[in-house]
């Protein structure tokens, strides 16, 4: 990908406008949302908020880790227009542990989900130190966490256990325990329905194909299973895709359900850095 072919979306303008002139706050962290369909970064200042307007780029397929147009070369280019930041946090769709990737599950396929992984590409990623190679193109110490820890991160209270189900290209959870980020699991890669996990079956492939009426009463269906297992506390539904669930489909689990905005994966980046989180 040549720098001539790299074009930067600024998105969500506005956001930043109250800091014009205004002297920053230290320390700012340099959040990004690696997403399957986008890849999206700020700048937050020390309470979280962010400092400069949003920019997007659409992530491109076959995506490799590193080499000139890898996901670490391509985000070092997405986030040259940004203020410097004093660290950087990211949030990966797949499991991390300890800043390398253990999966990757949207980036080991040729063209992005549903279409065939290559097995040149699941070697690459697999254990690939994701949060070594981001510290070291942009010389900042760096967190990596799965994207939905980081969404999670954003919007719970601290209030018992809290439960976040990510609604995008894929299904992604996290799960906190009075505020702290617990370990991450995979709830998304394990059986749901018919043979399929809930990835295959809630995916934004699968709500083109059967339509937002019948992928509503999966959701459902899904929420409930989760809530039997988990008894969470209270459930947050974000993602691209929470804006299309049906509240009135929710039933007795609305009274315990909060729908939040999709800026959620950039602005849970700061709270990556706070300590007590088991999950990192």
């Amino acid at each position: 990908m040549a720098d001539q072919e790299f074009e930067v979306e600024e998105d969500e303008p506005g956001l930043a406008r109250a800091y014009a002139g205004q002297p920053l706050v230290r320390p700012l962290t340099l959040a990004i949302d690696i997403g399957g369909t986008g890849l999206k970064a700020s700048v937050l200042d020390a309470s979280g908020a962010m400092v400069a307007d949003r920019v997007r780029v659409v992530t491109k397929y076959p995506l490799r880790p590193d080499g000139e147009d890898g996901l670490v070369a391509t985000l070092a280019k997405l986030v040259r227009p940004l203020p410097e930041a004093d660290r950087v946090s990211a949030g990966f769709p797949g499991m991390v542990r300890a800043g390398r990737v253990l999966s990757a599950p949207h980036f080991v396929t040729e063209s992005g989900p549903g279409s065939k992984i290559l097995p040149e590409l699941v070697e690459a990623w697999t254990r690939f130190d994701l949060a070594g190679a981001l510290s070291k193109a942009l010389d900042k110490p760096t967190k990596v966490a799965n994207d939905a820890d980081v969404q999670g991160a954003a919007v719970v209270k601290g209030e018992g256990l809290e439960f976040v189900i990510t609604l995008g290209t894929g299904f992604g959870t996290a799960l906190f325990m009075d505020g702290g980020l617990l370990p991450h699991l995979e709830i998304a890669h394990q059986p749901f329905r018919k043979g399929e996990t809930y990835n295959e079956q809630l995916g934004e492939r699968t709500r083109k194909n059967i339509g937002d009426e019948r992928w509503n009463t999966r959701v459902r269906k899904a929420i409930d299973q989760l809530d039997a297992l988990l008894f969470f506390d209270h459930l947050y539904l974000g993602g691209g895709n929470a804006r299309r669930v049906k509240r009135d489909d929710l039933g007795e689990v609305l009274a315990k359900t909060t729908v939040v905005d999709n800026s959620a994966g950039i602005l849970g980046g700061i709270r990556l850095w706070e300590s007590g989180h088991l999950g990192l």
